[in-house]
C-alpha cells in the first residue's frame, strides 16, 4: 500500500498564510443570498389572489374587482405601505372586516396592538390608489406562509359580478361570498358595464379577460394560476349595444374554448343571466362546446332564484347584499360538486 507523501516545506508555509488570512476575515466565504424581506412586495410569505401586476420590485398593483393579499406575521402590530389615498378592508385572525378609508403612508393596521403571538392577515383593495407598498412588522418579528387552499375559482362578468351598488362592492358580491364560503381562493374579474361582446361603448369580455387588467391591451400570463372552476355571467349589457343573438353566440363559443385552452382542468360554469337575456344563445354555445367533446363545460339555470323587489337594490337587475348571499348559496354546491 502506498502512503500519502507529507505535504512539502513550501507547501506548509502556503497553508500556513492561507490559515492566518481566514482567521483575519480576509478570506472569509462570500456570504449567502438572503431571501426576500419579511414584509417587502417581493415575501414569499405574502400570498397574492387575483391578477396583480408584479412587474415592479417595490409596489405590487392589484388588478380587476375583488384582488386581495394573504400572509401571517409574528409580534403584535402591523402596518401596510400605502402610496396614496386608497380604500382598503382588513381582517386580522379571520376577524370581521375592518373598512380603512382614504388611508395613505404608512398605516397602522393595528391601533389596539395584539397579543404577542403569530395572527393572520387579508387586506382586500376596493378603490383609490391601488398601490402596494409592503408591510411593516415590530422589531425581530416576522411573516409566515400563510396556509390557502390549492382550489381557485375565477369570476367573469359585468356590474353584477363586480358587486356593484352592494355595501362592499366585490367583497359583497356572490363570487366573493361562494369563496369564502367554500375556504377557496377567488377572483373577480369583472367590470360595470362590460359586455361580452365589444362594441361602441362598451368593452367585451371576449377579448378582454384574456388582459392583465380590466383596461390596457397587456396580455395576462395564464402560468401564473390554473383557475380550478370559472363561473361567467354575461349577456346583461349586450342587448343595450344591439348585438344579436348569432353574434352573441358565436362570441359565447369562441370564448368558452378559448378559456378551455387557458385552464385544460378547470370547471366552467355559464350563468343564465338574472335578466334572461339570450337565454337560448346562451344554451348554445354550451351545447357547442360539449358536443365537440368538452364534457367539463356546464348551463345553470337561475330562474327562480332571486324575488323582485326584495333580491334587488333597483329595478336593472342588480342585486343587494342579501341577494348576493343568495346567489352564492344557490351556486355554491354547484361549483363544490365539480372541484
Amino acid at each position: 500500500m502506498s502512503s500519502v507523501p507529507a505535504p512539502t516545506t513550501r507547501r506548509r508555509g502556503l497553508l500556513l498564510i492561507l490559515g492566518l488570512l481566514a482567521g483575519l476575515g480576509v478570506l472569509s466565504p462570500p456570504p449567502a443570498a438572503h431571501a426576500a424581506e419579511h414584509g417587502s412586495v417581493t415575501d414569499p410569505n405574502i400570498v397574492y389572489v387575483g391578477r396583480w401586476d408584479t412587474s415592479s420590485g417595490t409596489a405590487y398593483v392589484p388588478n380587476w374587482t375583488g384582488a386581495y393579499l394573504l400572509t401571517g406575521f409574528t409580534g403584535t402590530s402591523v402596518t401596510l405601505r400605502a402610496r396614496d389615498a386608497v380604500n382598503i378592508y382588513v381582517s386580522i385572525d379571520g376577524g370581521a372586516d375592518v373598512f380603512f378609508a382614504g388611508v395613505k403612508g404608512d398605516v397602522n393596521l393595528t391601533p389596539t396592538r395584539l397579543p404577542a403571538g403569530t395572527h393572520s392577515l387579508r387586506v382586500g383593495y376596493r378603490s383609490g390608489d391601488t398601490v402596494f407598498q409592503g408591510l411593516l412588522l415590530d422589531a425581530g418579528a416576522q411573516t409566515v406562509r400563510p396556509r390557502v387552499s390549492d382550489k381557485l375559482v375565477e369570476f367573469v362578468g359585468d356590474s353584477i359580478t363586480a358587486g356593484y351598488l352592494t355595501s362592499k362592492l366585490a367583497q359583497s358580491a356572490y363570487g366573493w361570498v361562494l369563496g369564502e364560503k367554500l375556504g377557496v381562493r377567488h377572483t373577480q374579474i369583472a367590470r360595470a358595464g362590460y359586455c361580452l361582446v365589444a362594441q361602441s361603448g362598451c368593452v367585451g369580455q371576449r377579448d378582454q379577460f384574456f388582459r392583465l387588467a380590466s383596461t390596457g391591451t397587456t396580455p395576462w400570463d395564464f402560468s401564473r394560476y390554473q383557475a380550478s372552476a370559472v363561473v361567467l355571467n354575461l349577456g346583461t349589457n349586450d342587448i343595450g349595444h344591439g348585438v344579436t343573438g348569432a353574434t352573441f353566440q358565436a362570441n359565447y363559443t369562441a370564448l368558452l374554448r378559448d378559456i378551455r385552452a387557458r385552464y385544460p382542468s378547470a370547471a366552467i360554469f355559464v350563468l343564465e343571466t338574472l335578466k334572461q337575456r339570450y337565454v337560448a344563445e346562451t344554451r348554445a354555445a354550451v351545447a357547442a362546446v360539449t358536443n365537440a367533446g368538452d364534457r367539463g363545460v356546464h348551463y345553470v339555470n337561475t330562474e327562480g332564484w332571486l324575488t323582485p323587489g326584495t333580491d334587488y337594490v333597483d329595478g336593472d337587475g342588480h342585486p343587494n347584499d342579501a341577494g348576493h348571499v343568495k346567489l352564492a348559496e344557490r351556486l355554491a354546491p354547484i361549483v363544490a360538486a365539480r372541484i
